[in-house]
C-alpha cells in the first residue's frame, strides 16, 4: 500500500467523496456518513464551508480510501473506512483531534458521531478515552412492505417542487416546522442553498398545501441511484397544522416516488413517529465524546 494523505478540497472533490461513499456503502452495516446525507449536510445553510478545507482524505494510489469530515462544524467528526483499511483508523482520529476539535476556555472537546455497526472504531474509541453520551435508532422504511394508507383533509393538496417552490412559503414551513422560535427573516439564501446539490431532486419533494394556500408540510426526498435506497431529509410540519396525518401523506407520496424509480427502501428518522409507520430499526446512530 502507498498511503498518502492530502486535505478535502470543496470545488475539485465534493463528487470523488460522493462516489467512494456509493462505492463503499454496505446495507446494513455502514457508517453514519451515506453519500445522500454527505450532500445534504453540505448544502445545508448550517455548513461551515470556510472549514471544509479540514476535512482529511486518505488515498492508494489516487483511490480514495478513507475520509474524516464534520457535519455542520468543527467539534463533530465522522468517519468512513474501507475495510481493509481499518489500520488507518487511529491515524484518522488522531487527526481529528488535532484538526476538528474545538477549542472554548482552554478546554478541547470533540463529539464523534458513528454507527454500532463499526465495532473496530468503538473498540478505539474505546480505549482512547471516549465515553458514549448519545445514542438513537436508525430506521428504514423496507418497500416490501404496504405503505399505509394514508388520505389528505378536505382542502388540503399535495404538490412536488416542480409544480411549484415558492421560496418564501418552503422558508416559514421549515423554519416553524422545525420548532425555531418566532418568524424567519427574510433571509432566503438559506433555501437557495439547500436546492444547489447536483443529485437534488425536486420532483421527489412533497409539500402539502392548506387551503388558505400556506405550505403547512415539506418532506424533502433523495435517491442514491446506485444502490437503490431513498433518504428522507427534512420532514417537518408547522405546528398548527400537526396531528391531521400531513406528515404521513407527504413521506408516502415521496416513497412511492422513489419506489417508482427502483429504490428498495428508505432512511427515516429516529422519532416515534417512524416507528409507528413501521420504519423497522437496523442499528444505532452513537455519539462519543471525549474532553481535554
Amino acid at each position: 500500500m502507498a498511503i498518502t494523505f492530502r486535505n478535502y478540497k470543496l470545488l475539485q472533490d465534493f463528487e470523488k467523496v460522493n462516489q467512494f461513499l456509493r462505492d463503499e456503502y454496505s446495507y446494513p452495516d455502514h457508517g453514519p456518513v451515506t453519500q445522500p446525507s454527505f450532500e445534504y449536510a453540505l448544502t445545508h445553510p448550517a455548513f461551515n464551508h470556510r472549514l471544509a478545507h479540514r476535512f482529511g482524505l486518505w488515498e492508494d494510489k489516487g483511490q480514495l480510501v478513507a475520509l474524516v469530515c464534520f457535519e455542520s462544524d468543527i467539534g463533530e467528526a465522522m468517519f468512513s473506512v474501507k475495510p481493509a483499511y481499518e489500520q488507518l483508523l487511529p491515524d484518522m482520529l488522531q487527526y481529528a483531534e488535532l484538526e476538528l476539535a474545538e477549542l472554548s476556555e482552554g478546554q478541547h472537546s470533540l463529539a464523534i458521531y458513528l454507527t454500532s455497526t463499526q465495532v473496530a472504531f468503538i473498540n478505539l474509541l474505546q480505549v482512547s478515552g471516549y465515553q458514549k453520551v448519545f445514542s438513537e435508532a436508525v430506521r428504514v422504511f423496507s418497500y416490501k412492505h404496504d405503505f399505509p394508507k394514508v388520505t389528505l383533509p378536505e382542502g388540503y393538496t399535495a404538490v412536488s417542487l416542480e409544480d411549484e417552490n415558492d421560496l418564501y412559503k418552503i422558508d416559514i414551513c421549515m423554519w416553524k416546522g422545525l420548532n425555531h422560535p418566532g418568524n424567519p427573516d427574510d433571509n432566503l439564501d438559506r433555501r437557495r442553498i439547500m436546492q444547489t446539490g447536483p443529485h437534488f431532486r425536486p420532483d421527489l419533494a412533497t409539500i402539502i398545501k392548506a387551503p388558505n394556500g400556506d405550505y403547512a408540510c415539506y418532506a424533502g426526498m433523495w435517491l442514491e441511484e446506485q444502490n437503490l435506497f431513498a433518504y428522507l431529509e427534512p420532514l417537518c410540519t408547522v405546528p398548527e397544522y400537526r396531528r391531521m396525518g400531513l406528515a404521513a401523506y407527504a413521506l408516502v407520496n415521496s416513497m412511492q416516488k422513489t419506489k417508482r424509480l427502483g429504490a428498495k427502501y428508505c432512511y427515516g428518522g429516529s422519532a416515534s413517529f417512524y416507528k409507528s409507520f413501521g420504519f423497522s430499526e437496523i442499528c444505532q446512530r452513537e455519539t462519543w465524546r471525549r474532553k481535554w
